[in-house]
């Protein structure tokens, strides 16, 4: 078990790393939690539930003495394939989709891009590099207002903020350049906010119900993310035809794009039914208040079910590949 990370996300990653950990029965898995921060790894002491304790340091090459790694790592370096290259380097197996899927997933912009062509609806945006100009009349001027300003690579809305006045667009682009090197700036897509896991099950694409997401925040921030400030309806309260249309895109990204073990996507549904495609995360949450274990227990499984899943996944030599 791996969790930690660089990014601002860190902490929930301890989380969802030492509540996953907790679900794998002991009987049958031999569970080692390693901690990865600033490039230095630790062994962590699995009896403390909620923060990571080390133990003792670790090296990154006896990695090969494991039969699989299970990364919960939000945000860099364990969402955005470095990690990933790392132990394929080593050839161990792992619960995530590869180096390169991963870094193209999780790379916002990239992502939307290999989405063009298949009909999935997008939001219009501009895309800026660190140092690069705007003009703010221009943003507008294309985009419209309000307008989402977030980081490109990020994943726990730190960074993001909802612009309704071109004045603040600067501000706003600064923040979210504390985040990352690069920048997406978004229309705003009015509507409802939907959210799908999918995994992989013996090669057979499974969904999860779909959980509507409604945050007591103007958006779903961190505060509404983390601190308990939405309210999450699952299954959501929409037509059998509007599941089906986020199922089937759901489905349609993982196969597109070849992922691995389980994801989630997040869609904004317009008044009129259309579904926009909002982002997928290569390595969802997995506290025990988090979205995708909510769907798990909603579809009338457990959160080992699906843990055995990957791991199974991970450890058949077909599917391991980069």
């Amino acid at each position: 078990m791996i969790y930690g990370g660089d990014s601002s996300e860190w902490g929930i990653s301890v989380l969802s790393g030492k509540f996953v950990a907790s679900c794998l029965d002991p009987k049958r898995y031999a569970v080692t939690e390693l901690l990865l921060r600033g490039g230095q790894w630790s062994v962590c002491d699995p009896a403390v539930k909620d923060v990571a304790v080390p133990v003792k340091p670790f090296i990154p090459s006896e990695l090969k003495n494991f039969d699989v790694a299970m990364i919960m790592i939000h945000g860099t370096p364990g969402e955005n394939g470095i990690l990933q290259a790392e132990l394929e380097k080593h050839q161990v197996p792992f619960t995530t989709c590869s180096s390169r899927v991963a870094a193209l997933t999780f790379d916002k912009h990239a992502c939307k891009k290999g989405l063009q062509g298949l009909g999935i609806p997008l939001a219009p945006e501009l895309f800026l590099h660190k140092g690069e100009a705007f003009n703010p009349e221009e943003v507008v001027e294309k985009l419209g207002l309000p307008v989402f300003v977030k980081p490109n690579d990020g994943g726990s809305s730190f960074g993001v903020t909802k612009v309704k006045r071109q004045e603040d667009l600067a501000a706003a682009v600064a923040n979210a350049f504390s985040e990352s090197d690069d920048v997406l700036i978004e229309s705003y897509i009015p509507g409802r906010e939907l959210t799908e896991g999918v995994f992989n099950r013996n090669g057979e694409i499974i969904p999860l119900p779909v959980t509507e997401i409604i945050s007591h925040n103007e958006y779903f921030d961190y505060e509404a993310k983390y601190l308990g400030k939405s309210d999450e309806v699952c299954p959501a309260q929409i037509t059998p035809e509007q599941a089906h249309v986020v199922r089937e895109q759901t489905r349609r990204i993982y196969q597109h794009f070849g992922c691995r073990g389980l994801i989630r996507c997040d869609y904004i549904m317009t008044e009129s039914g259309k579904v926009y495609f909002l982002e997928i995360n290569p390595v969802p949450g997995m506290t025990k208040m988090s979205l995708v274990p909510a769907q798990i227990r909603q579809a009338g499984l457990t959160v080992e079910d699906v843990l055995d899943c990957l791991i199974n996944e991970a450890l058949d030599t077909s599917s391991f590949r980069a």
